[in-house]
């Protein structure tokens, strides 16, 4: 007989970290707002929420994996890498969702990406909570989910 588990969307009892780029503030700021309100939605108490700023979307990885290795249930990763006139946005882009994707496959605990990659500021607007919804929403809505699979496995 198969047995399927997924995970529900129940946060009491739970901790978070969410790791925020302060770089583009603008646009993180609304992230971690849909972010912690999600969370507290779900029934996560303020006080289980640790918020941890950084200086841009590069140092996300590092403080991740140290938080993972605090007591939380989940890590939650925010940021908004914005599309220059330099190559340099490809360059971090692709080294940001590398090292969050090796640290998410080692990690004991879930780490979601909630990192925004646009071309512009309308874009990532769009993003944060305009027309095309919040990533920091759906960032802590799949940590939440994951967070309590974690526990059926």
């Amino acid at each position: 007989m198969v047995v399927e588990k997924s995970g529900n969307l129940l946060g009491e009892g739970k901790r978070f970290a969410v790791v925020v780029g302060r770089f583009n503030e603008i646009v993180t700021k609304n992230l971690l707002g849909g972010a912690i309100d999600c969370l507290t939605r779900h029934g996560v108490n303020n006080d289980d929420i640790d918020v941890y700023w950084v200086p841009g979307s590069f140092e996300l990885p590092q403080v991740a994996r140290k938080a993972s290795k605090s007591n939380v249930s989940a890590v939650i990763c925010l940021g908004a890498l914005i599309r220059g006139d330099t190559y340099h946005f490809d360059i971090l882009a692709n080294q940001v969702v590398r090292d969050l994707s090796s640290l998410a496959a080692q990690s004991d605990v879930p780490v979601t990406f909630g990192v925004i990659t646009a071309d512009n500021q309308e874009q990532a607007f769009e993003r944060a909570g305009s027309k095309a919804g919040n990533r920091g929403w759906t960032a802590a809505l799949s940590a939440l989910e994951l967070a309590d699979l974690w526990g059926k496995i």
